[in-house]
């Protein structure tokens, strides 16, 4: 039986073994993409970013286990920092999940960013994928928490949630510029802290200063992951925002975006691929030298590597 196949037959081994082979990038791991891409689209995804220390992943242990309360069920893509020594995931999450990993309707995933940054790894995408084809309702993306910079979850995940906490240092620094922008949902987690209150104030008063996001106001929640407070609320605004989304429209139109912004990934992988099998890299190495010196421009350096695959930069 072919992986694809068993994944369309719930088989979780055929799946974890599938998703590593998405991770390592085979040509096998496409092939079952391409089969699989019309069972997908069924699944809510939803994004859990914020800062480090926000609660982000008992966040997304509680509203899996409520989730599962509603008979629903579960998948986890755990995006943590890539190990310097083997190159996979430091497997955090998987530690704090421990309960969930027991159920047969929760399937959690932990991958390594292998030095993608925006806070997912590459084949994020692909596994989320893989998860909807296998039948899951709705999945979490955790990702890695890197702050501000941290924004291409929104390009995976239908509802992004912002969790952040009292006591950061500098709150409105921790949440401003493009995390703000992506936030559907905003969390005050450890919410039983001093200046919760405050915290919440500031996210409302930024969020009164940018622009509405079509005609979703996005929320402000108080929650205590860690004894479930705030739980079942946040689940309830989540599923809100899904629905509002098929209501309005907006999930075609972001459905849309969503694979315009796959084709191009895609497209820039195999151009980067097709670099570095027809480009010698002592040739690299070279071209490098002579940018650093001044002798060459790194356009002029880029149309001659790109000359070699046939491809011209546009002028």
């Amino acid at each position: 039986m072919k992986l694809e196949e068993g994944v369309l037959k719930k088989d979780r081994r055929a799946l974890a073994r599938l998703i590593t082979l998405v991770e390592n990038d085979s040509d096998e791991a496409q092939e079952a993409l391409r089969v699989l891409h019309s069972h997908t689209g069924k699944a809510h995804i939803i994004g859990i970013t914020g800062p480090p220390g926000g609660g982000k992943s008992t966040l997304v242990d509680k509203l899996a286990k409520e989730l599962r309360k509603r008979n629903k069920t579960v998948g986890i893509v755990a995006v943590d920092p890539t190990s310097p020594f083997t190159g996979g995931a430091l497997l955090g999450d998987r530690i704090r999940m421990s309960e969930l990993s027991t159920d047969s309707d929760v399937f959690i995933r932990s991958m390594g960013t292998r030095g993608a940054l925006g806070g997912v790894a590459r084949a994020t995408s692909d596994v989320v994928k893989l998860l909807d084809a296998f039948g899951k309702d709705t999945i979490f993306i955790e990702t890695v928490g890197t702050g501000q910079a941290e924004v291409d979850i929104v390009k995976i995940a239908h509802t992004t949630i912002i969790v952040t906490m009292p006591g950061l240092g500098d709150d409105i620094q921790t949440i401003k510029a493009g995390i703000m922008e992506i936030g559907d949902i905003f969390v005050v987690n450890k919410a039983d802290r001093q200046d919760a209150d405050k915290k919440v104030m500031e996210i409302q008063a930024m969020l009164e200063l940018g622009q509405k996001k079509n005609s979703w106001e996005p929320p402000v929640l108080k929650t205590t992951a860690r004894d479930g407070v705030g739980i079942p609320e946040l689940l309830d605004l989540a599923e809100n925002h899904y629905r509002w989304l098929l209501e309005s429209g907006n999930l075609k139109k972001m459905s849309i975006e969503k694979s315009r912004a796959e084709l191009f990934s895609i497209i820039e992988q195999n151009v980067e691929k097709v670099v570095v099998d027809r480009v010698d890299e002592g040739e690299i190495d070279k071209l490098c030298q002579q940018i650093a010196n001044k002798e060459i421009d790194p356009y002029k350096a880029a149309d001659e590597v790109l000359a070699k695959t046939g491809i011209k930069l546009k002028k």
